[in-house]
């Protein structure tokens, strides 16, 4: 649930933006023509992109790059604020920007891995610290000193050792990118995503994935992922003493009395008979 949204707009594209969220929160980001940093201050999500299942620790920023990616605050942490700063990366923009540098960045490095973890540094903290600064005094902002904000994050994430990510993040812009189905689904088949969120990892309409799942696992996306879900439960019943909750939360339910009736459905007993026999 968003509680609050600031912005401020370049070129009449949303540019730069400070989020505050209550969870449970589960943030969609869609980034077919652009990427985008992200930067969180005190709790951090579950990054989920069709190559990356990691979870990000507070005051550390992603760099995420083409595609779709699910930022997912989890069930657990119910009614907690989470503050987000994020910064968009046009490649319109940054074309403007780095007149003569971009054709050489690009032809740098060619691999482009579709996001980034930035650890929490000091001068990318003060940089966030600037921004909060405008955000409390919006009068001072106009297009030249946006454009000098940009400039100021991709040498400041330069500085930090995250050249490469620079590289890699402005390359990703101009180059299309193919993501292989059976390596997004084996990646997230114990995350909180739905048949639909995985067929936008995966660049494709509900029904061709459907499809395509069909042809590669030889069953449906439910029947399969439900069918692993619960071997993985089974395994933890047995030689674990984890709750059950935190058996459900663990392998991608973020709902344990649905999970509990998925299993007895599915099994025939419950989770905590099946435990005990």
């Amino acid at each position: 649930m968003i509680l609050d949204r600031l912005t401020f707009e370049y070129q009449e594209k949303i540019l730069i933006e400070k989020i505050k969220v209550k969870t449970p929160f589960k943030y969609e980001g869609v980034f077919q023509d652009s990427g985008c940093f992200i930067y969180f201050k005190d709790n951090a999500p579950k990054l989920l992109s069709s190559e990356d299942n990691a979870q990000i620790k507070p005051q550390e920023a992603v760099l995420l790059k083409c595609g779709t990616h699910f930022l997912d605050l989890l069930q657990q942490k119910d009614n907690e604020t989470i503050e987000v700063i994020i910064v968009h990366l046009y490649p319109e923009i940054l074309k403007k920007l780095y007149v003569s540098e971009l054709p050489a960045l690009i032809e740098k490095n060619k691999s482009s891995k579709q996001s980034q973890i930035v650890a929490s540094q000091d001068i990318i903290s003060k940089f966030i610290d600037s921004l909060e600064f405008y955000f409390n005094n919006p009068s001072l902002i106009n297009n030249d000193l946006l454009e000098l904000k940009i400039k100021e994050l991709i040498l400041l994430l330069v500085q930090t050792k995250n050249i490469t990510s620079i590289v890699e993040l402005v390359a990703d812009l101009y180059a299309s990118k193919s993501v292989q189905l059976k390596k997004i689904v084996d990646l997230h088949l114990f995350s909180n995503l739905s048949v639909e969120d995985l067929a936008k990892l995966s660049n494709l309409s509900l029904s061709s994935f459907k499809r395509q799942f069909k042809k590669e696992f030889n069953d449906s996306p439910n029947n399969y992922i439900t069918t692993k879900r619960l071997d993985k439960a089974k395994e933890l019943l047995s030689i674990t003493d984890m709750p059950i909750n935190e058996i459900a939360y663990d392998i991608g339910y973020n709902d344990p009395l649905y999970f509990t009736r998925t299993f007895k459905k599915k099994i025939g007993i419950s989770p905590t008979a099946y435990r005990v026999k």
